[in-house]
């Protein structure tokens, strides 16, 4: 599932190929993702332009004119490409191939554009959803008001940090992973942050230390910033909508490194263990972090 600098990548990738174009119609091959799609909702948006998309956490705001937003989540492997009037096709989205055949059983909605380009939301599992709100109600949707701050925000401090755990019985591997305290952040992040902060996922967080706290939210920061500047992580067929495959997988220091020697492994003398903690694949070095 695509996390926080995925979605960023996405975001970027979209702002740049529809930035004030128009939607000339729309054709549902398929609206029966997560969440049915609401047919008299979509014609709405026909004749109107995109004025701006945003993200939240893992979600993608498409800001039209008369202050309506398509609201969208990716799931596991929903994803948007292009097809310009050469019929060549511009990924901007996770764990796909693009293939003319296998693609088009599973486009779910095309969006004709006023340059003559096609934007095409294609869903193989069909665990994206995509919904239209009003921009005066976003900060009550469902999906949206109960989320945490982001990595990135101000917000997410060292006292936010403290006062939210306290009085609480879990790991930090869990925390980090609850979209209330910190939204965006996803399994291969959450495995990296723990690494470079010297913590063990199945810490309880009662344990922290003012120092591990600490470091917890740096590296969240800094890892985050690095991830969206390399272009995401391309595991499986991840680019953009340059056709850029993200670089941040190059600098995996534990995900999916189960059995490796720790990147400390002079300082250490560590290997790389893994586990599952809550149906999730957690690794981490067994000497440095604690």
């Amino acid at each position: 599932m695509p996390e926080l600098p995925e979605v960023e990548v996405v975001k970027r990738s979209l702002t740049n190929k529809t930035q004030n174009l128009i939607i000339k119609a729309v054709k549902i091959n398929d609206g029966r993702l997560r969440y049915k799609i609401n047919r008299n909702k979509i014609k709405k948006i026909i004749g109107l332009k995109f004025k701006k998309i945003s993200r939240r956490s893992k979600y993608l705001l498409f800001f039209f004119d008369k202050d309506i937003v398509m609201l969208v989540h990716l799931g596991m492997t929903g994803k948007f490409f292009f097809v310009n009037s050469k019929r060549r096709k511009y990924k901007t989205s996770f764990y796909y191939d693009l293939n003319e055949e296998k693609d088009k059983k599973h486009d779910r909605i095309i969006f004709d554009l006023s340059n003559d380009n096609k934007l095409i939301y294609n869903d193989i599992r069909k665990f994206g959803f995509i919904k239209f709100v009003k921009r005066v109600s976003l900060d009550q949707n469902i999906h949206l008001k109960h989320l945490g701050p982001e990595p990135l925000s101000t917000e997410f401090s060292v006292e936010y940090f403290k006062n939210f755990i306290k009085g609480r019985e879990r790991t930090i591997k869990d925390l980090l992973m609850d979209q209330k305290f910190i939204s965006g952040l996803g399994n291969i992040y959450v495995n990296e942050i723990l690494f470079f902060s010297g913590v063990r996922p199945t810490k309880k967080i009662k344990k922290l230390t003012n120092s591990e706290i600490q470091k917890i939210i740096k590296f969240s920061k800094k890892i985050i910033t690095k991830a969206i500047i390399l272009g995401g992580s391309s595991i499986k067929d991840f680019s953009s909508g340059s056709g850029k495959k993200g670089l941040f997988q190059q600098h995996f220091s534990v995900y999916g490194k189960k059995g490796e020697n720790c990147s400390r492994f002079k300082q250490c003398n560590g290997r790389i263990k893994k586990i599952v903690l809550a149906n999730r694949a957690s690794f981490f070095c067994n000497k440095c972090q604690k």
